[in-house]
């Protein structure tokens, strides 16, 4: 049996003790054993480590635990595999037997959920708030802004007037075209009336002089040809005489044909070739009035305007990547969308048309809402797949305690099972 270890005498006790031994052996005998302080250290640390252990499995244990802490920080929880020949072989190891009326946990197959009802949470997430329909109102042509009626938060109606855009160069192009099509209608009016009857009439009273004079000249070249082959005329009276013959009947055959072409009208082909010109000049007149129209910017939906993107006398253009190529952005506030990033191994619980509740996270207000869709891919990054939660908000509260790109607090309730049961 091991005897109690003795307390360490003080210098004042060595010497009062009257110990004969010299004062130097009295004094080492207080110093205490290399081995009993080794043991002392030894005993310390191995306490330190026990605590930091414990310390860091207690740790670790709740960071596992912490499901928001983890999808916070991305980090993925990998579930242990086990197989049904391992679950089984610790159920016949276990050697347990259940007691009649407590439940078995032979009857739960491994990865089983437990269904949840209507009303009960089956998950929390956190997103962002972002509108469903959010237009950037650009101008449809290039040009000096000249009136500007855009403040942000104003709501506007669809087709109100926004902007208007310096029109002079529009309005001359309009003008000029206009000139363009109305000649191209003319000249087809023209083509397709044909010949007047008073071209008709001039050209049958030309003929018929011609035809009137050609038997004089007849009557000419039969006489000189006659005299002609005795050598009693010479031969230019009698080549004029030939001429002014010939000349008659070619002038006469001509006029036939032109006044056979304008009793039967212009050809099929010039006609088209004038309806052509007209459709292009009516398409042209049509861009310069289209474009004359769009010098008036208007709102295209109903909404409330975000962004100022513009100034007055500000130049715009549609195709411009480095200036002022938008003059506001405008959204429905009464349609929401809550954008949430659900981790892979919550997306089971998560299902379209599921029933919700948001929560702004700077306002103490609550809205009903619906899971509109989930994203057809996951954010490998995340380890997450994007869900939209839909909420309406009433008219009153557009644009107070829901504003685009805040954050919110959304509630899931339900599963997958509650659902297929309600249905």
């Amino acid at each position: 049996m091991e005897s109690p270890p003795k307390s360490p005498l003080s210098l004042r006790d060595v010497k009062k003790s009257g110990d004969p031994r010299p004062l130097e052996s009295r004094v080492q005998s207080l110093k205490i054993a290399k081995s009993d302080r080794l043991q002392e250290q030894s005993s310390s640390s191995r306490f330190a480590w026990l605590v930091s252990l414990v310390l860091a499995t207690l740790c670790g244990w709740l960071f596992y635990r912490d499901d928001n802490l983890m999808a916070t920080l991305g980090i993925r929880k990998t579930e242990p595999s086990i197989s049904p020949a391992k679950v089984s072989g610790l159920e016949s190891n276990s050697g347990s037997t259940p007691k009649s009326g407590e439940p078995s946990n032979r009857d739960v197959p491994v990865g089983a959920k437990t269904s949840l009802s209507a009303n009960e949470m089956a998950l929390e997430s956190r997103g962002y708030v972002i509108a469903k329909h959010q237009v950037l109102v650009s101008p449809q042509v290039s040009g000096r802004i000249m009136r500007l009626n855009i403040e942000e938060g104003r709501r506007v109606t669809k087709g109100d007037i926004l902007a208007e855009v310096d029109q002079t160069e529009y309005l001359a192009d309009l003008k000029q075209l206009q000139g363009a099509l109305l000649k191209s209608k003319a000249e087809l009016a023209e083509l397709e009336t044909g010949a007047r009857p008073q071209e008709i009439e001039s050209s049958t009273v030309e003929l018929m002089e011609q035809e009137e004079i050609l038997p004089q000249f007849k009557s000419e070249y039969d006489r000189l040809s006659g005299l002609f082959k005795a050598n009693a005329v010479s031969a230019t009276e009698f080549d004029q005489a030939r001429s002014n013959y010939v000349g008659a009947r070619r002038r006469i055959e001509r006029l036939t044909v032109l006044l056979d072409m304008l009793k039967e009208g212009p050809r099929k082909e010039r006609i088209e070739v004038a309806r052509a010109a007209v459709m292009q000049a009516e398409a042209l007149l049509a861009k310069s009035q289209w474009r004359l129209d769009n010098c008036t910017i208007r709102a295209p939906i109903s909404g409330t305007i975000l962004k100022k993107n513009a100034e007055e006398g500000n130049l715009v253009n549609p195709v411009a990547f480095n200036g002022s190529f938008s003059v506001c952005d405008i959204a429905d506030l009464s349609d929401l969308e809550i954008d949430l990033n659900i981790q892979e191994r919550d997306i089971s619980k998560v299902f379209v048309g599921q029933r919700c509740e948001v929560k702004p996270e700077a306002f103490p207000k609550r809205y009903q809402a619906t899971v509109s869709r989930l994203m057809p891919i996951a954010d490998r990054a995340k380890g997450a797949i994007p869900v939209r939660v839909a909420v309406r908000v009433p008219e009153d509260e557009q644009g107070i305690y829901l504003k685009p790109e805040m954050s919110a607090v959304v509630v899931f309730y339900g599963s997958p099972d509650s659902k297929a049961t309600q249905d």
